[in-house]
């Protein structure tokens, strides 16, 4: 009996990798009968895991999906994957996981082999996460499954929106794509009443229920994430500025984080940085720190301010 049921967990292992499986492959890796395997297809089929099967000289078996979730057989590397990732979204930037992914957490850790458990304790022990500035913003789970379920079924949304100045609308839109930058979620669609592309972040939207109509998709006309990237150095800060850096583009690109902006060549020595900062103070230290000589006329906030920094630098320093 105990060399059944180890075969069947073999068995349902192979089962759980993304292909398909013949008969005779499954018994060479069993070292059993084609007959075992289709007698244990059956006994994995009584207890409520949908192993599919095709006919012919392509045929095989599958793990399908059921009614309810099957036990999931892991090895040591996806289980000490699926712990960490517990770990980090049970303190992420999504509002509402935080107690079940404790609570997944603890059954994970519950039985999972001593070797695994020190791995991930140790992990946990001997790594700390360096605080934020600033609170980022927290998007609800619940937000988050309405955008992608419109996503993939193609149905128009309607949600209201807050702009950073703080002034709201109700939008109607073709959503296409969710994507995580930073400590942000941005919704990539079509703007159905500005008839153009538009990012919006999803912290700062509350959906309309129910959804409306389904929509024939449009061919995104760029990589999703540089529409992103776009759209924060556009949109998503308070402060703005276009700073003509005395250094290639490809060395100032080298330099900075895409989240922080766009670099557009102007020769061979100059480029002008596309970016932004929620406040003057961060996108004045910012530049500084950037290494290499740069020219700002806009906005004239971000010009006070850094004569502002160059006197008090030049102060601190007297006469040395």
């Amino acid at each position: 009996m105990l060399e059944t049921s180890a075969r069947l967990l073999r068995l349902l292992s192979l089962l759980q990798t993304p292909r398909d499986w013949t008969g005779a492959e499954l018994a060479d890796r069993l070292e059993v009968s084609a007959r075992t395997i289709r007698n244990d297809v059956e006994r994995l089929r009584a207890l409520g895991y949908p192993v599919n099967a095709t006919r012919g000289s392509v045929g095989g078996y599958r793990l399908g999906a059921g009614a309810e979730l099957p036990p999931l057989l892991l090895d040591d590397e996806e289980a000490v994957a699926v712990a960490i990732g517990l770990r980090t979204a049970a303190g992420g930037t999504i509002a509402g996981i935080e107690e079940t992914s404790l609570r997944a957490l603890a059954k994970l850790e519950q039985v999972l082999p001593s070797r695994l458990r020190r791995r991930v304790n140790a992990l946990q022990t001997y790594t700390i996460p360096v605080p934020r500035d600033e609170p980022g913003p927290r998007v609800d789970a619940g937000t988050l499954t309405t955008l992608t379920a419109a996503c993939r079924d193609h149905e128009q949304l309607r949600f209201g929106y807050q702009t950073h100045d703080g002034s709201e609308s109700v939008r109607k839109v073709e959503p296409y794509r969710l994507v995580n930058w930073g400590r942000r979620w941005y919704l990539v669609a079509w703007d159905l009443d500005r008839g153009d592309w538009r990012t919006f972040r999803v912290d700062r939207l509350t959906p309309r229920i129910p959804a409306g109509p389904r929509f024939t998709p449009r061919d995104l006309p760029e990589d999703v994430t540089d529409r992103v990237r776009r759209g924060v150095s556009s949109a998503a800060w308070r402060y703005r500025a276009d700073v003509t850096v005395h250094a290639s583009a490809a060395e100032v690109t080298g330099r900075i984080n895409p989240a922080v902006g766009t670099v557009e060549a102007v020769d061979e020595s100059t480029c002008v940085l596309h970016t932004g900062a929620d406040s003057i103070e961060t996108l004045a230290v910012h530049l500084g720190l950037l290494g290499y000589r740069f020219e700002v006329t806009a906005p004239a906030c971000l010009v006070d301010y850094l004569r502002t920094l160059a006197d008090r630098y030049r102060d601190a320093i007297g006469d040395v």
